[in-house]
């Protein structure tokens, strides 16, 4: 079998490990909770009315069965992959009758397209300032850069969001401050609403990127700043290789691994920045969408919400590990050692 079939062969394994392990975990701990989603939902119901003991005990039943809860332990264990695999997680407790898939689905554009951008935005920008600042040490423009980028990255991302919300929301008021789209505008693919989206977002990703680009200006500037000591690179610039090829073809190529497995955590992990963020500035994804779920005990929502976020994780992890020997031939070669 060719080294690379190998090596893909494994991640997959590992791949399906880790989402093994992770989902194991999620159920655990949902099912520890003292919250009984059928009794909450029955609770809610029986407060609008008197309601016959039979008609209430059918209604348990049923409950059950939609929420997985019901025979032994096995059943529930079974049923709960099951409804992994088909992307089923039940009707939710806080909008019964309405599906979690159906309530994720609809926040789920909006925290990927949000946090999506505004993560690749941070790190390509903090990855070709930090080369170009590892390479060219001594450029005037590039320390300063560098000193900002070093002063806002302990921030918390939060406290530039309430700034950013203040200077332009109240002080200078030129953008939208809350929401994802305008209220009187229909959510289709015109123009209208799509610029609308982007007016929305402008605040809220670039709190995301002025405070990323920090990590991954300093992360590159100093394995850029390793990389240049290497024999080859020498010898590229005594052989007069003009010195643009030698930093993308030579240094930042052998510098960009660990950054791409950052950009892979970074990426699998967008659901758990989208918390506060969304929360700043009210959008309509998915971190809003958890924190009302925690608020109201919606058991099958904050279920199937981390589950999505451990399924994201681990493929963005899979996708970059299969990208690796396609960029530094050092894995494959150490992969065709092995």
């Amino acid at each position: 079998m060719p080294a690379y079939g190998r090596y893909l062969l494994k991640r997959l394994g590992q791949f399906a490990l880790v989402v093994f392990i992770g989902l194991n975990i999620t159920y655990i701990v949902s099912h520890a909770t003292p919250i009984d989603p059928v009794e909450q939902t029955v609770a809610a119901v029986t407060n609008f009315g008197n309601t016959s003991p039979a008609a209430i005990e059918d209604m348990r039943q049923s409950l059950r069965e939609l929420y997985g809860v019901g025979g032994n332990p096995l059943q529930q264990y079974l049923g709960y992959w099951w409804r992994v695999l088909r992307g089923d997680f039940g009707p939710s407790l806080s909008a019964f009758p309405t599906p979690v898939s159906t309530l994720i689905g609809r926040a789920l554009p909006w925290t990927v397209g949000l946090l999506l951008v505004s993560t690749v935005l941070a790190w390509v920008i903090g990855n070709v300032l930090g080369a170009l600042a590892g390479y060219f040490p001594r450029s005037r423009s590039l320390r300063l850069f560098g000193v900002l980028a070093m002063g806002l990255h302990p921030i918390p991302y939060y406290i530039v969001a309430f700034v950013l919300l203040i200077l332009f929301g109240f002080v200078w008021p030129v953008l939208p401050i809350t929401g994802g789209s305008g209220m009187n505008i229909r959510q289709e693919w015109s123009a209208q609403f799509i610029l609308s989206v982007l007016r929305h977002s402008i605040l809220p990703a670039l709190s995301l990127v002025l405070v990323g680009i920090g990590g991954w200006f300093v992360g590159m500037r100093a394995l850029v700043s390793n990389v240049v000591t290497e024999d080859y690179v020498t010898y590229a610039e005594l052989a007069g290789v003009p010195k643009r090829r030698i930093l993308s073809a030579y240094v930042m190529r052998s510098a960009m691994a660990p950054q791409l497995t950052g950009l892979a955590m970074s990426l699998g992990a967008i659901f758990n920045g989208a918390i506060i963020t969304e929360q700043v500035f009210g959008y309509p994804g998915v971190g809003t969408l958890l924190v009302e779920a925690v608020h109201k005990g919606d058991y099958s929502l904050v279920l199937g919400i981390a589950t999505v976020s451990i399924v994201a994780v681990a493929a963005a992890v899979l996708v970059i590990d299969l990208l690796h020997p396609l960029i530094d031939p050092r894995v494959r070669s150490a992969e065709a050692t092995a």
